[in-house]
């Protein structure tokens, strides 16, 4: 296979990994630009899903802890972790890799004021 086109053959050698490389690229960005965290008035929206969308609204007056998980490349890059608590003890909601985490966090203290 090799020595009869051996141009086509690193050719594929090379296009595969990449092909593959673009495939993963491209969902983990469909992934991304499907999650919007958002607040509305007095209360926060959590939309996820691009074919089928999952909504989940709180109240912002029942929201007790924003909680922010960040590790040290998500602190580099100014993303983290947001989980939401309410009366419960696990959150209600919980959105990976949104930007700037302290703002949101912000902005939800100053909806309860």
């Amino acid at each position: 296979m090799f020595r009869n086109k051996p141009l086509g053959f690193i050719l594929a050698v090379i296009l595969i990994p990449a092909a593959i490389g673009i495939l993963i690229l491209m969902v983990w960005y469909l992934r991304c630009k499907s999650t919007k965290l958002e607040i509305n008035g007095n209360e926060v929206v959590l939309e996820q899903g691009l074919l089928s969308k999952e909504r989940t609204e709180l109240s912002v007056s029942g929201i007790r802890t924003v909680k922010i998980n960040q590790s040290f490349f998500n602190r580099l890059f100014k993303v983290g972790t947001v989980s939401i608590y309410t009366a419960g003890d696990s959150p209600e909601i919980q959105a990976a890799g949104m930007p700037r985490p302290e703002v949101f966090r912000e902005l939800v203290k100053a909806a309860q004021a």
